[in-house]
């Protein structure tokens, strides 16, 4: 998917979002397992090709997050250029919880989120939630908005994004996430 966007002239700017209310993502499914090497080490990242920015994606990515972002999700939420989100969004971090090592999500979320508001998210795992009030109050969304309106949102944030000269956001993206 990411190649294809990538390489389409066409595409000017790409919106993420769920299907349906639950969750914007809730990670690894933890019933079905995955293998994990003994040596955490030696181990690859599950995760690592997920988002925009490590696959050469350079068009301006917009996250529209409904419902849940937990654990996995932060790769994408790390690489968007705009998030959004409505009121019911919740986004905590559930490694620590499981046992497992948070390391490149909070790492990237330095970019977003002041250092403090990082390590509690990450330390409580499934104890706490960060609220889309909290999430805009600290800069990890730039707006919140009803459930209703927030496709139509991020569609309208699309529109006026690929109203640029063709490659001049591309290259604007490119450049600041180069920078960062």
């Amino acid at each position: 998917l990411w190649r294809a966007c990538r390489m389409d002239d066409d595409i000017r700017a790409i919106i993420l979002q769920a299907e349906g209310d639950r969750a914007f993502s809730t990670g690894v499914d933890r019933k079905e397992g995955r293998f994990r090497h003994p040596n955490p080490w030696s181990e690859d990242d599950p995760g690592f090709f997920l988002g925009a920015k490590q696959n050469r994606v350079w068009k301006p990515l917009i996250c529209a997050v409904q419902g849940m972002a937990a654990g996995g999700a932060f790769y994408w939420l790390n690489e968007a250029d705009v998030i959004i989100c409505s009121e019911d969004a919740t986004f905590f971090d559930p490694h620590v919880t499981y046992g497992m090592t948070a390391a490149f999500e909070p790492m990237l979320m330095l970019t977003r989120m002041p250092f403090g508001e990082i390590m509690r998210l990450t330390l409580l795992g499934n104890h706490e939630r960060l609220s889309a009030a909290r999430a805009l109050q600290i800069g990890l969304v730039s707006e919140v908005c009803s459930a209703a309106t927030l496709v139509d949102r991020a569609q309208e944030l699309a529109r006026e994004i690929a109203t640029a000269p063709p490659g001049t956001a591309e290259s604007t993206v490119r450049a600041t996430w180069v920078g960062t």
